[in-house]
């Protein structure tokens, strides 16, 4: 079998996994988010913690009640971090040095889980379970929350409550993320993954010396990096390591994590605002640009120019040969649509286009189809934003799902849009123009920037794949990273939270003939088009300094 014919045949039976988890688990996720019942263990929790399922909040509510949990995991991450050396099973490693707790606090809260260090060298098993872990789950709770609040702004009229934040954030980590997780971990352990809390043992002699790991709750941990995309690894390797990720099989499965929930919350969103075809239509969104991101992947990673590629069958350095390029491909393109930032080759390593793809899926706002719960506050702020230019076009006031877009909403979609490529253009300038930032740089020209860009892409995007090459373990990029990842994690919730509020008191307005139908595959690509041409004309003097100076030289 050609590795081409692998690699698409990989990608066709993803694609036919993931349609088989669709509906039942859409349909569920719908169901735990309208539900007026709590489990006993939930209002335990809720007793526990001093919060009252039962409140209904409006925004400025509900948006403070993020920004303080977020708060006081960032201060619990970063202190357990600089204790570690007096904690039990901390397998010898020390305190982690003050600038990079603060990034690696950050990070997990943020959901972005960007590591600047080797975690197999750093982090001992109870920072590894009770922080790392702990924050991969809550960290996407706090996503899915604010996406069914949004929803519930369209769902909802004449009034300006969204919801419950902590009912959301318990329900989505107990009923959601814990049991898909606790079944995940079952299938790696029974692959191969490794679960357990050995101490660091020499496994043998290398070039001299002894070679030496150490064990951990690896596979429970892969599970909940994967499905709450996450991305942050148990070792350097991260998914390019056996004991994460032992076998083809189990690659496939993690790209399916990863994908299941996003793709998912797109028939929640139907459900919840009581019609599924537009969940599809949002769906058919995500899926047009996924399929074709991993199209033009494959096709520039197989490209054969030259006798090494055609001996290798395609582009393999940095690529691991239990995978190949094809499922290598699918697997960068998922991760980079989605705020995962798990890895299972070396993206430096990549074609100089097919290293831009990566760069361009998370500037895109990492919405096709995105994070968990992330993904679909952030597309949903997209079609806001194409229905306004389909008003402008037709001279008729906006609407969607009933609610009219005004002023006010426009303000709050345009704001959203503009935080992330300025944080992300304004620290790369940044580190470029300064002197000492560039002596990270493994490499000088187009790729060196690209190194940059991307740090700064990943980071501001909440993703939290690394290039390679940059050598990210310093004052200046641990300390500008984890700002750029706690702004562009939470200021863009502000905004959404705001316009959710501001559409859940208004009045829904009747259907009429000159409604644009938002569920109809005209507005689909309406959508497609005005979320490539807003990145397009926000990314593309960037991209041409880096991925495109380097694919079109080489």
């Amino acid at each position: 079998m050609s590795p081409v014919l692998a690699g698409v045949l990989q990608l066709v039976a993803l694609i036919a996994a993931l349609a088989l988890a669709y509906i039942p688990l859409g349909d569920y996720m719908a169901k735990v988010y309208s539900s007026d019942k709590h489990w006993r263990v939930e209002k335990w929790i809720y007793k526990g913690i001093g919060a009252n399922p039962n409140t209904e909040m409006r925004w400025p509510a509900y948006l403070r009640g993020v920004l303080a949990f977020s708060a006081v995991s960032v201060l619990f991450l970063y202190l357990l971090q600089r204790l570690q050396g007096h904690l039990p099973g901390s397998l010898g490693f020390s305190a982690i040095d003050p600038d990079q707790a603060f990034n690696t606090a950050a990070s997990f809260v943020s959901n972005t889980n960007w590591q600047s260090y080797y975690g197999e060298q750093a982090m001992g098993h109870v920072v590894q379970t009770a922080g790392l872990a702990v924050q991969n789950f809550v960290s996407a709770a706090v996503g899915i929350a604010v996406a069914v609040a949004l929803v519930r702004g369209f769902a909802r009229s004449r009034t300006g409550e969204l919801g419950n934040f902590w009912s959301d954030l318990v329900r989505g980590t107990i009923r959601i993320l814990i049991p898909l997780s606790v079944v995940g971990a079952i299938i790696l352990v029974a692959c191969g993954a490794i679960q357990n809390f050995a101490g660091i043992h020499e496994v043998g002699q290398f070039m001299g010396g002894s070679q030496q790991w150490n064990g951990g709750a690896v596979a429970s941990q892969e599970a909940i990096k994967e499905l709450g995309t996450n991305g942050g690894g148990y070792f350097n390797a991260n998914s390019a390591h056996p004991f994460e990720n032992p076998t083809p099989f189990t690659n496939i499965f993690e790209i399916f994590l990863l994908l299941v929930i996003p793709f998912a919350l797109t028939r929640t969103f139907g459900r919840m605002v009581g019609s599924l075809k537009q969940g599809y239509a949002i769906l058919a969104t995500m899926a047009t640009i996924w399929v074709g991101f991993v199209a033009l992947m494959m096709w520039t990673e197989f490209a054969h120019h030259g006798p090494a590629f055609q001996i290798a069958g395609g582009a393999m350095e940095g690529k691991e040969q239990r995978f190949g390029v094809g499922a290598s491909s699918i697997f960068a393109v998922s991760t980079t649509l989605t705020s995962t930032g798990a890895v299972d080759s070396f993206h430096s390593s990549f074609t100089g286009l097919g290293g831009g793809i990566t760069i361009l899926g998370m500037q895109l706002g990492e919405i096709a189809p995105g994070g968990t719960g992330s993904g679909l506050y952030g597309i949903l702020i997209m079609a806001v934003i194409a229905v306004f230019i389909a008003g402008l076009m037709v001279g008729r006031t906006p609407e969607y799902l009933g609610k009219k877009i005004g002023t006010r909403e426009m303000k709050f979609a345009a704001c959203y849009i503009l935080i992330t490529p300025a944080l992300v253009l304004v620290f790369t300038a940044a580190a470029m123009a300064l002197p000492t930032p560039g002596n990270s740089m493994t490499n000088s020209g187009a790729h060196g920037f690209s190194e940059i860009l991307y740090a700064y892409s990943s980071g501001a995007n909440n993703n939290g794949s690394a290039f390679a090459g940059l050598n990210a373990d310093t004052q200046w990029f641990n300390s500008t990273i984890g700002l750029a990842m706690l702004l562009g994690r939470f200021l863009p919730m502000v905004f959404v939270l705001a316009l959710a509020g501001s559409l859940a008191e208004q009045k829904p307005v009747p259907v009429t003939a000159g409604t644009l139908r938002t569920e109809k595959p005209l507005f689909t690509g309406l959508l497609v088009g005005a979320i490539l041409i807003i990145t397009g004309l926000t990314y593309f003097p960037a991209l041409a300094l880096g991925p495109l100076a380097e694919g079109l030289a080489s």
